[in-house]
C-alpha cells in the first residue's frame, strides 16, 4: 500500500514541512520529521509512535545528519521518500550582504541538503527504489527579483544538482523532483525565516521596496495554500513517472512560462551570434 511508505522530512517544525507532515500522518503514512529542536516537533505533531518519529538534527553537522537518519531507519526499518525542505530566506543586495551572510545561506540551503542526500542514498540504493523531493523555489528558476540574488542562487544550485542527481540515481529505480513553490501562506516571510543584511545600503531603493513589500503586504497574503501543496507532493510521489521539474502555484507556473518565453526570444534574436562561434 502507498500509505505504508516512510517519509523523511527536514525542516518539519513549521511552514511547508509541517503541513506536509500533518497531511501525511492524517492519511496514515509513516513520518520521520526533523528540526533543530525536537521539542517543537513534539509540540506540533505529537510524541513518537508507530507512525511518527521526531528527530533533532543539525543540517550543518554531518554526524548529526547521519545519526538522525540511522535512528529513523532503526525506528521504521527504511526510508522511501526524502523531502529536503529545510532552509531559510535572505533578502539583500549582493553588495550589502557580507561574505559570512552569503556563505551561511549556502551552507544551510545547499550543503545541508547535500549532507542529507549523501547519507540517505545508501538506503534508497539498497532498496532499488525511492523518491527525493528537493524543495527549491520559483526563485530557483526565475531570478529577476532585486535583493534576492544570494537566496535565488542557492535555489538555482538546488535545481542544478537535482538535475544531475536524477540522472545518477535513475539506474537504481529512484526518482528525483525539483519543487519550485511560488508564494504560499507559511512563515517564510517572517523574521524567523527571512533574514536581512546587517549593513543595508540606502542607495538600493528597489531592494528596500522589495523588503517592505515582502515583510508587509505579501506576508500572510500569499495566494498558495500549503495544504494543497502537501496534497500535490503526495500525488506526485505515487506516480510511476513523476516530473523532474514541478512548479507549484499559479504564480510559479506563470513566472516559469515568462522566463521560457524570454529565453526563446533572446535565442532567436541572437542566434546569428550564438552559432557564429563554430570553426
Amino acid at each position: 500500500m502507498e500509505n505504508s511508505k516512510v517519509w523523511f522530512i527536514t525542516g518539519a517544525s513549521k511552514g511547508l514541512g509541517l503541513e506536509l507532515a500533518k497531511k501525511l500522518l492524517a492519511e496514515g503514512f509513516k513520518v520521520a520529521a526533523t528540526s533543530r529542536n525536537e521539542a517543537s516537533l513534539i509540540n506540533k505533531l505529537g510524541n513518537a509512535s508507530e507512525k511518527f518519529f521526531p528527530l533533532e538534527m543539525d543540517l550543518l553537522n554531518e554526524k548529526s545528519v547521519q545519526n538522525a537518519i540511522n535512528k529513523a531507519v532503526s525506528h521504521f526499518n527504511t526510508i522511501d521518500v526524502l523531502v529536503n525542505n529545510a532552509g531559510y530566506g535572505l533578502l539583500g543586495a549582493l553588495e550589502e550582504l557580507t561574505n559570512a551572510e552569503s556563505r551561511k545561506n549556502f551552507e544551510v540551503n545547499v550543503f545541508g541538503l547535500l549532507n542529507v542526500i549523501r547519507n540517505t542514498m545508501p538506503i534508497l540504493r539498497a532498496n532499488q527504489s525511492g523518491h527525493i523531493f528537493n524543495i527549491s523555489s520559483v526563485g530557483g528558476y526565475f531570478g529577476e527579483f532585486p535583493g534576492w540574488g544570494i537566496y535565488c542562487s542557492t535555489k538555482f544550485a538546488v535545481a542544478g544538482l537535482t538535475e544531475s542527481l536524477a540522472a545518477e540515481i535513475k539506474p537504481f529505480g529512484i526518482h528525483a523532483t525539483i519543487v519550485y513553490p511560488g508564494y504560499f501562506r507559511t512563515d517564510f516571510l517572517k523574521d524567523s525565516s527571512l533574514l536581512l543584511p546587517e549593513n543595508p545600503i540606502a542607495d538600493y531603493k528597489e531592494v528596500r521596496q522589495s523588503e517592505n513589500a515582502h515583510k508587509g503586504d505579501i506576508n500572510e497574503n500569499q495566494p498558495g495554500d500549503p495544504i494543497k501543496l502537501a496534497e500535490a507532493l503526495i500525488k506526485v510521489s505515487q506516480d510511476q513517472n513523476p516530473p523532474l521539474h514541478l512548479f507549484l502555484g499559479e504564480d510559479a507556473f506563470n513566472m516559469a512560462n515568462q522566463k521560457i518565453a524570454s529565453v526563446q526570444s533572446e535565442l532567436g534574436k541572437w542566434k546569428e551570434v550564438s552559432v557564429s562561434t563554430a570553426l
